[in-house]
């Protein structure tokens, strides 16, 4: 049997709180991160209820009104992402699922892919950057934070768009990579 090759996606989201299904993903982002630049893919979801974090929404930028009349119903939102990522993974590629605090990002989408499709394409498990970017350099878990990393930094109208943090997150994985390499 051969090994599929790993397609490693960068991904974030956005959330109307801490964990799902309590509060929603209200967006969601990604990109692969060999290709930063590429084709990428975003959506704004409809809430699945009308539960928010005030602090969290204030992050966002979101309003739950704007989203509940002009979002992506989940169930949607969910098949194009998983529709997308057959595209760029291929009949011969496994989607391996990357994100700087992994848990967090992967909790809702896999509670989404779980939830609205029945499976979640990218399996059980996600790369965490933070503790690849720990386990690389041997720093304290304190020094795992994005501003830490000497890799240009994120243009701040990109910060907290899912799409923007995905593709900043992506360029922090790769330069990790590039300390694992001789």
């Amino acid at each position: 049997m051969t090994e599929k090759q790993e397609i490693f996606i960068s991904v974030d989201i956005e959330a109307a709180g801490p964990i799902p299904p309590d509060f929603s993903m209200l967006s969601i982002g990604a990109c692969r991160a060999d290709d930063v630049e590429g084709v990428g893919f975003y959506r704004e979801l409809k809430p699945i209820n009308d539960r928010f974090d005030p602090d969290a929404l204030k992050v966002t930028g979101f309003d739950l009104e704007i989203l509940r009349r002009d979002g992506v119903e989940p169930e949607q939102a969910m098949a194009q992402f998983s529709t997308w990522i057959s595209e760029i993974t291929g009949s011969e590629g496994r989607p391996v699922f990357v994100g700087f605090n992994a848990p967090f990002d992967w909790s809702f989408v896999n509670y989404y892919f779980h939830h609205f499709l029945g499976a979640n394409p990218f399996g059980i498990g996600a790369l965490d950057v933070k503790a690849l970017y720990m386990g690389a350099t041997g720093c304290a878990w304190r020094e795992t934070r994005s501003s830490m990393f000497p890799v240009a930094k994120q243009a701040p109208e990109q910060r907290h768009n899912a799409l923007g943090d995905a593709r900043y997150q992506a360029r922090l994985f790769r330069h990790v990579l590039s300390l694992t390499q001789p």
